[in-house]
């Protein structure tokens, strides 16, 4: 029996890591302990996705989940790697590069060459400005290559966004309606508005994005 893989909030069905990364050190899954525990719960909370949906995704059982998310159990790598695909990262997404002069500031900054990133099959690129994402709001660089786009269909989800186009053009739909923004643009919205969002120029478009709370 093939097992359902939970819906995400953010766009998308197209949602996907495009190379695997396979870990073959389980110290480095066992020393790592709570902290990952704590950015599988942060992203499984921010991706909509409940204890029971991800144990049907994994095939691995609530009580399992829970204690890895509790940092009471490490996961294995077998584990680890369903995790990652079920909620649609590289497993790198649950190893942040540590900072080598100021660790004690991981939960504050984030420097540039240490940023998360997802790469999504339609052409978009999202980095993770925020430190992680278990505060009320997050904050993303979205890249958009040329004609890509966030899905043919409207979704919708709880909370708010905002967004500035720092470069190139961004086509939005909100409720049916077609809005074309261009660089220097802004905007905001309630996230229940049924939405979606297009490059359709054949130069590459980057928005800072923010979201809240959290709905990767």
């Amino acid at each position: 029996m093939n097992k359902k893989t939970p819906s995400l909030a953010r766009s998308t069905a197209l949602r996907g890591p495009i190379q695997a990364e396979p870990i073959q050190d389980l110290g480095e899954v066992l020393e790592a302990g709570a902290l990952v525990g704590q950015e599988i719960k942060d992203l499984r909370r921010a991706s909509n996705v409940t204890l029971s949906e991800l144990s049907d995704a994994t095939g691995l059982s609530k009580g399992y989940l829970s204690q890895i998310e509790r940092g009471i159990s490490s996961p294995s790598i077998k584990a680890l790697h369903s995790i990652s695909r079920a909620l649609g990262v590289n497993i790198s997404w649950f190893f942040p590069s540590p900072a080598e002069d100021d660790d004690e500031f991981r939960e504050f900054v984030v420097r540039r060459d240490r940023r998360r990133r997802l790469e999504f099959e339609s052409g978009i690129c999202d980095e993770l400005l925020s430190p992680n994402l278990a505060r009320g709001i997050e904050l993303l660089r979205c890249t958009f290559r040329p004609h890509s786009f966030s899905g043919k269909e409207d979704y919708s989800h709880k909370g708010e966004e905002a967004g500035f186009v720092a470069s190139g053009k961004l086509t939005l739909w909100l409720d049916g309606k077609e809005i074309s923004l261009s660089s220097g643009d802004s905007f905001a919205f309630e996230s229940s508005i049924p939405h979606r969002y297009a490059n359709e120029s054949d130069e590459e478009t980057v928005i800072i994005w923010a979201i809240s709370p959290p709905s990767y």
